[in-house]
């Protein structure tokens, strides 16, 4: 795009946003992500494939390519094209300049440079620069067609969608889940939090932590990711009643998740080999990340490692498949020394849509999914003994792991559905009213 047109259309986007709601069209919305296609995201996925069904027009632009080597079927239903920024700019340094080129001389491009370098006397980062060359592509390459742009994650995707909105003087809206929360400083979530049209996140005890940092707590709204039930149909077809009395026929635990630091790994495998030994079970492990092969030497040396199966990630056909496989499902969340944690896995929401019972730990936003004794198991973050003797107690009773799965299963379908969710984003994004006119379902 020409310098001149560039300018004209940063100097207009506002007014031409207008334009567009009042003639009843919803924008276009430029959707910022760190990565695309995550497997590990599922929920960004179902999201923008679920806005588009209800006539929002979509672009995403990624701040990094994929590394995953699997896709889910959503990612393959989703129409919106995808444009990937520069993930380092010294290996796409014409581009960058291009765009510095054509915004160095647009009206708003010195408050966009203000708002960064006050950001990077704070935050004094090679990550901080390359937060704004990307914005300076994004803000030069997006067309004049979109209007507003939406990050999910209030960190880094959030910062380059903050300082392009700026660049192009167009409004900025968030999704905010779980590491960005609790891993950001709060001079930064403020910042954004008064910038921002509004803040959307999938807990209430992370909306409850940003209303209080928002100039004006109503700019933030708890919005539940929630289950797709076209994607998780119902499970009918009863489990054997294993109870680990038998070598042969060992209770299936399965676990879904990164092998990352606040999962908690560590201590599930702590956990499992402080059970009886006279108590047959095997895990199975689905997911990627970096503690793998430490996870595996762990189990080796705890004497457990023939009883676990790593997959690594799967996409979500297998991890269906798994869900329906398995007696029990386990997750041991923790919060991490960074402070990063769970927001509320999807995870758990799967399994109990299959009748799958679950033991988790009272960790940020599951017990707003699990009632203790009655949907699922709850157990302290960070205690093994505690666990284990969870896990010992529904390994060694399959009529209480239906009891639980079922009541599970109930929960999940009346009170987190994927299309509750989207009827709020739905007016967030200003689309028609009916196509939003859904009560929330949820808690």
């Amino acid at each position: 795009m020409p310098d001149s047109a560039r300018s004209a259309s940063a100097q207009s986007a506002s007014a031409r946003s207008d334009n567009a709601r009042s003639n009843g069209a919803p924008a276009r919305v430029a959707f910022v992500v760190k990565g695309y296609p995550r497997l590990s995201e599922t929920f960004i996925a179902q999201e923008i494939r679920a806005l588009e069904e209800r006539g929002l027009p979509i672009e995403i632009f990624s701040l990094r390519r994929p590394t995953d080597r699997h896709i889910h079927p959503v990612h393959r239903e989703i129409r919106a094209p995808v444009r990937y920024l520069p993930e380092y700019l010294h290996e796409a340094p014409l581009r960058v300049w291009r765009a510095w080129r054509a915004l160095r001389r647009s009206p708003a491009y010195p408050e966009a440079r203000h708002l960064w370098l006050a950001d990077l006397r704070r935050d004094f980062t090679r990550n901080r620069i390359r937060r704004f060359g990307q914005a300076l592509v994004l803000a030069h390459e997006l067309g004049p067609e979109v209007r507003w742009i939406h990050a999910h994650f209030l960190h880094t995707p959030a910062s380059v969608a903050r300082y392009a909105a700026a660049l192009l003087e167009i409004g900025w809206t968030v999704s905010a889940h779980a590491k960005d929360i609790w891993t950001s400083p709060d001079w930064e979530k403020r910042e954004k939090l008064a910038s921002c049209r509004w803040l959307v996140t999938c807990t209430a005890s992370g909306g409850a932590h940003l209303a209080g940092l928002a100039p004006d707590p109503s700019r933030v709204e708890v919005v539940y990711h929630g289950l797709d039930a076209r994607r998780f149909p119902a499970f009918e077809e009863p489990r054997p009643p294993r109870d680990g009395s038998d070598a042969q026929t060992p209770v299936r635990l399965l676990s879904v998740g990164r092998a990352v630091p606040k999962k908690g790994y560590e201590d599930l495998l702590a956990a499992l080999a402080q059970l009886p030994p006279g108590l047959h079970w095997h895990l199975t492990h689905i997911g990627g990340g970096a503690l793998l092969n430490s996870l595996k030497d762990q189990a080796a040396r705890l004497g457990i490692a023939e009883r676990i199966e790593w997959c690594g990630a799967r996409p979500q056909e297998d991890v269906l498949a798994a869900y329906r496989w398995a007696d029990l499902f386990v997750l041991a969340s923790r919060i991490a020394g960074d402070g990063d944690r769970d927001g509320l896995p999807n995870v758990l929401m799967e399994a109990q849509s299959q009748k799958l019972a679950c033991i988790a730990t009272r960790v940020s936003a599951i017990p707003e999914l699990i009632d203790d004794g009655r949907t699922g198991m709850l157990v302290p973050p960070a205690d093994p003994a505690a666990l284990a003797q969870a896990l010992a107690e529904l390994i060694s009773s399959p009529a209480r792991r239906q009891v639980l799965g079922d009541a599970g299963e109930a929960r999940v379908r009346s009170a987190f559905t994927l299309d509750a969710g989207i009827d709020r984003l739905a007016a967030k994004f200003d689309l028609p009213a009916l196509a939003c006119a859904s009560p929330s379902t949820h808690p």
